[in-house]
């Protein structure tokens, strides 16, 4: 075995690092939208369809989503990572992103919060759940438009055409290189008296 290291637990939530970066919008009572920058989002279930985000109480979007109930996760390609890192570094309380970064507010189908236009692909959200975790709150939304691009999204990513932006941390950031892998053939497991044996299957890119 490899030799170990101990981490400072404050900083190990980024082993799960480098994730996929988003760029959520909200809507604040003025009808001014704001966009914040977040790597902890992800799906919680396919029926019905719900995603979460994970925000700081902090974070002034965090009392945009509460308030409005809704917000738009919009997904950003590597062309965007001067506006990804100033979206999560600036303030909308002091400043209106979208010129900050010119970007482009969109009026969305279902939702009163915009969708960026630079962005590949969208996910307009109404807020069903939210919960407190820590020092973060997770708001569970639940998706009722989607749409992307065309020619790079069928039923995955076209990842030649869409380079993906990741946060390792700080302001660190990466994409994938496009060499993704298959499976060739299932694992097969087979089991022995008092032992089991695992198969490992073949991979092919």
């Amino acid at each position: 075995m490899s030799e170990k290291a101990d981490v400072d637990i404050a900083v190990a939530y980024r082993f799960l690092h480098p994730m996929h970066t988003v760029l959520v919008t909200c809507l604040g009572e003025d009808d001014k939208p704001n966009i914040i920058t977040l790597a902890w989002a992800m799906p919680t279930s396919i029926d019905p369809p719900l995603v979460a985000i994970s925000v700081s109480p902090k974070r002034y979007s965090h009392r945009l989503i509460t308030d409005s109930g809704e917000f738009v996760i919009n997904i950003p390609t590597a062309e965007l990572v001067e506006q990804t890192i100033a979206c999560g570094t600036i303030s909308g309380r002091n400043c209106d992103k979208f010129k900050e970064t010119c970007l482009t507010p969109v009026q969305a189908k279902k939702v009163k919060t915009p969708v960026i236009e630079e962005c590949v692909a969208h996910l307009e959200c109404r807020l069903q759940e939210l919960f407190v975790t820590g020092d973060h709150t997770i708001f569970v939304g639940r998706i009722v438009a989607a749409y992307a691009n065309k020619g790079i999204f069928a039923e995955k990513y076209d990842l030649e055409k869409t380079p993906m932006l990741y946060h390792a941390g700080g302001n660190t950031f990466a994409v994938l290189k496009p060499k993704p892998y298959k499976r060739k053939r299932a694992s097969v497991v087979t089991a022995g008296k008092g032992n089991n044996n695992l198969k490992q299957s073949a991979i092919e890119k």
